[in-house]
């Protein structure tokens, strides 16, 4: 059986649906085991209200030592001017104590990610991530392009060959599309398949 984590942080929500159908098309593949947890909040609560934080997300919070437990981790990263925001940077920054023991080394790697508009960084922030997975000596798996969403030019939409992505807008009222939701699903799918393959 393989085990996938989903490891996300959602400010506003956008993560956490999409974190959702990731672990959804995850679940898809026979045999696989499907964790859904979220980093830490790093802002005081006051601040987090303040600034309108969904605080009501109902998956754990995860700590730096689950990590090794599974074969594939999909982390969901909202962007902050192009690059991860400080809540995920700050947990992976705490994964030192794994990188010494080589403890994620040949594990699955995949990224998922949000942006505020079309072009606020969503690529950039998914290979900025994987910056650190490589560190870690982890595989990164993106989408290929047999996900027919990546190539729907009908719509304004995320996603791309790098890791499903949904477009929040500027203000935070644009929830993920069918199509972004649809590309997330495969992601977790195609995690989930190649684990599954990597863990026998």
């Amino acid at each position: 059986m393989a085990k996938v984590l989903v490891l996300y942080y959602s400010m506003y929500g956008h993560i956490e649906t999409m974190a959702n159908a990731v672990a959804e098309g995850a679940r898809g593949v026979a045999g696989t085991h499907v964790d859904v947890k979220r980093v830490p909040e790093i802002m005081p609560e006051d601040v987090a209200k303040a600034a309108g934080a969904k605080l009501d997300q109902v998956a754990p919070v995860a700590t730096v030592s689950d990590l090794p437990e599974y074969d594939a981790i999909i982390f969901g990263v909202p962007t902050r001017f192009g690059n991860m925001s400080a809540q995920m940077r700050n947990f992976l920054d705490q994964t030192g104590g794994l990188w010494a023991k080589g403890a994620l080394i040949g594990k699955i790697g995949s990224v998922f990610a949000s942006t505020g508009t079309q072009h606020g960084g969503q690529e950039t922030t998914i290979t900025s991530t994987h910056t650190t997975l490589l560190h870690h000596g982890m595989v990164i798996v993106g989408v290929p392009y047999s996900c027919a969403g990546l190539t729907n030019m009908d719509e304004i939409t995320g996603g791309s060959p790098y890791g499903a992505t949904t477009l929040a807008g500027a203000d935070g009222s644009r929830q993920p599309s069918q199509n972004e939701l649809d590309i997330a699903k495969f992601q977790g799918k195609h995690v989930a398949e190649l684990a599954a393959k990597l863990a026998v």
